[in-house]
């Protein structure tokens, strides 16, 4: 298992043939009624289409991506693809740093910067990590044709192994959304040893009604009971069609760009439009990166793991470590601390942010590193 350095580098063939496909597209008809009301928008498809051919620069989104050192390395038989960036600071502390879906590494462009190197962003450098960010197994770089598919669980035994078997980390600390924060969370339960803590911004938490006992719990019930009726669609397909699925999103651009972006506006602190919330470039570039990777059916595999194996993270199956939850406004669910604490035992630190949703990375990435920052930092000062 010995790391291989990685500089990504998609062939002008490859642009050129997305670019071709993107002048090719067939937009469906607009139904009647207000513009994202069932689904991603028409008129913003056709243009966001329109600037992914003529406009967008991916290799300045290469090139973006490219500053932070890289590598390969065979391990669970695939290639795992991560960041390994060195902090700058008298003792900088690893941090393993995941995405999710439909996320990829590039949602931590802005972000890795401030938690490497704090004293360039006016902060204080014994506050400095070394991060690790890999592509999680199934997505992006860490995916090829034909690999196996993993599930929730097998991603936390890989990252796990990533740390301390192939980088040699006794501990570490973990931060993530989305399935970075089941990862995070899953790591938390099964390798406590091995976890300094973690941070979140993304709780699992049971999806069934509680019978209220404040006014924060009546709202969580109104909460749960719009998003499994309005917005779970996606995971029961994810989840128990995903071959078919990928057929179409593995073909049409269009459709994959569709397919994400109507998220990045669902799940973001927006005025109407992703872009408002978050660059239209970074999202175009995580999108591109499905594409050119051709992942997007194997990064189903969780929700198809989560349908059929089970979330091993419940009340029932408690996370113990030192756990610390940024709240961001506009998160899909941000449950009341009282039923948080119910599979989160040991949460020592709790920040309602002020802006701010589900990408939160991309979305506020100097809030999201400072709230990581304060919360380990007494963690750290306790070794």
């Amino acid at each position: 298992m010995t790391p291989q350095t990685f500089e990504l580098r998609i062939p002008d063939t490859a642009i050129a043939d997305l670019k071709a496909r993107l002048g090719l597209t067939r937009l469906p008809d607009a139904a009647p009624g207000e513009p994202w009301a069932f689904g991603s928008s028409v008129d913003y498809m056709r243009d966001l289409v329109s600037y992914w051919k003529d406009s967008f620069d991916w290799r300045a989104q290469e090139a973006a991506l490219n500053q932070f050192p890289q590598f390969r390395v065979p391990m669970h038989d695939i290639d795992l693809h991560y960041l390994h960036v060195p902090g700058v600071g008298p003792n900088p502390y690893p941090l393993l740093l995941m995405h999710g879906w439909p996320g990829s590494v590039f949602e931590f462009v802005e972000m890795i910067p401030r938690l490497t190197d704090p004293a360039r962003f006016g902060g204080d450098p014994r506050d400095a990590f070394t991060v690790i960010a890999p592509s999680l197994p199934g997505y992006g770089l860490s995916f090829r044709p034909g690999q196996k598919r993993f599930i929730l669980q097998d991603i936390a035994a890989c990252l796990h192994d990533l740390m301390t078997g192939v980088l040699g980390y006794r501990t570490f600390a973990a931060q993530g959304g989305d399935w970075g924060a089941g990862v995070a969370s899953l790591l938390g339960q099964t390798y406590a040893s091995s976890l300094l803590g973690i941070h979140l911004n993304l709780l699992y938490v049971p999806r069934e009604k509680v019978a209220p006992s404040s006014d924060a719990e009546v709202r969580f019930n109104e909460r749960v009971a719009h998003f499994l009726k309005e917005e779970t669609g996606y995971q029961l397909i994810q989840g128990t069609k995903p071959q078919t699925l990928a057929f179409a999103l593995t073909d049409s651009p269009a459709g994959l760009a569709a397919w994400i972006v109507e998220k990045f506006r669902t799940w973001s602190d927006n005025d109407g439009v992703p872009d408002s919330a978050i660059s239209r470039d970074r999202m175009l570039a995580n999108i591109s990166l499905y594409w050119f990777t051709a992942a997007i059916g194997s990064s189903f595999w969780p929700y198809y793991g989560r349908l059929h194996a089970g979330l091993p993270i419940s009340p029932d199956h408690p996370v113990a470590v030192p756990t610390g939850y940024a709240a961001f406004p506009k998160e899909i669910i941000v449950p009341p601390r009282a039923i948080a604490d119910k599979t989160y035992t040991n949460i020592q630190r709790w920040t309602e942010m002020e802006k701010g949703g589900h990408f939160a990375a991309m979305e506020q990435p100097a809030a999201l590193a400072a709230d990581i920052q304060n919360f380990f930092r007494p963690l750290r000062a306790a070794i």
